[in-house]
């Protein structure tokens, strides 16, 4: 049985939704009948229609079982993540969901919750440093890179004997989020013997994680060293490929690319991945821009939240099927692992349209 909630808990709670977040007042402040339990969903931003997406379909799901909910953005600032993540404690929620802005910035705010003895389920980012997680559900983080990797050694032709040399830049996600290591070591793994080999170059040098990460994800700042590398390296060169991990950033990219002359007839765009199938990104591919994305359809991904939230206030494990892989620093998070699904041109129809994830319409 949950202690009872301070005053001053109580308290902050009021200031938070009084004025704390201006970005609360589009969120989901509650709904359902309540009898299943009271979720707390966190997600990092609107910035993005993928996070809109995921908490939409969580809060669908959820109280259509005849949860009550309340879900918050943060905005990607770490500040407002801890005070709505405080908030939902004080409003005496039952179990949070959380898709971290930082995932090693949780520890206090977690401690907070087993205080109450509220469950916690990380969504599709790993909670670092904490053992009050109960759970983590994502998308095989790791495979997206591999299935990037591969997509460019395919499209390239080394697969099927090609030596180029052919140039190639890099570029990972945030830092502080956990995913972004999974899925530059995934694509690495590929592109590593390559590099090393020589049959691909990185002429800027650039191939640490440290050197290629994109701080917050953020598409401006990988337009601008995008073009930076292009100033730098590509004066009487073409560059023929660029791992990017995130569309958001393959459309920052692509706009770089654009400005330098890449997209006509005798500067042909390079290779360019990508990942979430943003509709912009879709359109891109459609236009022969952008090259590849990976789609992560997120209603499965709700859908086995609502599993293991299900199991967590039944009293029950849930089912997961990676026991060993993610480790937060503190404990071994249980996991269940979703597939993701590679988009190209040939497919995008069937994969996005067909399965109901878009209309053909959102897509011209």
């Amino acid at each position: 049985m949950k202690k009872m909630i301070k005053i001053s808990a109580l308290l902050l709670g009021i200031i938070v939704s009084i004025g704390f977040l201006a970005a609360c007042d589009d969120d989901d402040n509650g709904g359902g009948n309540g009898e299943s339990g009271f979720v707390g969903i966190s997600m990092p931003t609107q910035s993005s229609a993928r996070w809109i997406a995921d908490g939409d379909n969580l809060v669908d799901q959820l109280e259509n079982l005849g949860f009550s909910t309340t879900l918050q953005y943060a905005e990607d600032i770490v500040e407002n993540q801890v005070a709505q993540i405080e908030n939902m404690i004080a409003q005496g929620v039952d179990i949070l969901v959380i898709a971290s802005v930082d995932g090693g910035a949780l520890v206090s705010v977690l401690e907070q919750a087993a205080a109450e003895d509220i469950y916690v389920i990380a969504y599709d980012r790993l909670i670092m440093n904490s053992e009050h997680v109960s759970y983590y559900a994502t998308f095989d983080n790791f495979g997206v890179g591999v299935m990037q990797g591969s997509f460019i050694i395919d499209a390239l032709g080394i697969a099927d004997g090609e030596t180029g040399p052919f140039n190639i830049e890099l570029f990972a996600g945030a830092p502080d989020d956990n995913n972004a290591h999974f899925f530059f070591d995934g694509a690495m793994s590929v592109l590593n013997p390559h590099i090393e080999s020589g049959v691909l170059n990185v002429r800027s040098g650039q191939d640490a994680m440290e050197q290629v990460a994109t701080i917050r994800w953020n598409a401006a700042y990988a337009q601008d060293r995008m073009e930076d590398l292009l100033t730098a390296n590509y004066q009487d060169e073409r560059v023929d490929a660029v791992l990017a991990p995130y569309d958001g950033l393959s459309l920052g990219i692509i706009s770089a690319l654009r400005g330098a002359g890449y997209g006509s007839g005798d500067q042909p765009w390079p290779i360019i991945t990508g990942q979430d199938a943003l509709i912009p990104a879709i359109i891109s591919i459609r236009a022969e821009e952008q090259t590849q994305t990976i789609f992560k359809d997120t209603r499965d991904l709700a859908s086995r939240t609502v599993d293991m939230i299900n199991a967590l206030l039944s009293g029950e494990d849930a089912t997961v099927n990676d026991t060993e892989t993610y480790d937060n620093g503190v404990i071994v998070v249980p996991t269940y692992l979703l597939d993701p699904i590679e988009v190209t041109i040939d497919n995008w129809y069937e994969v996005l349209v067909e399965s109901g994830y878009y209309t053909e319409d959102e897509l011209e």
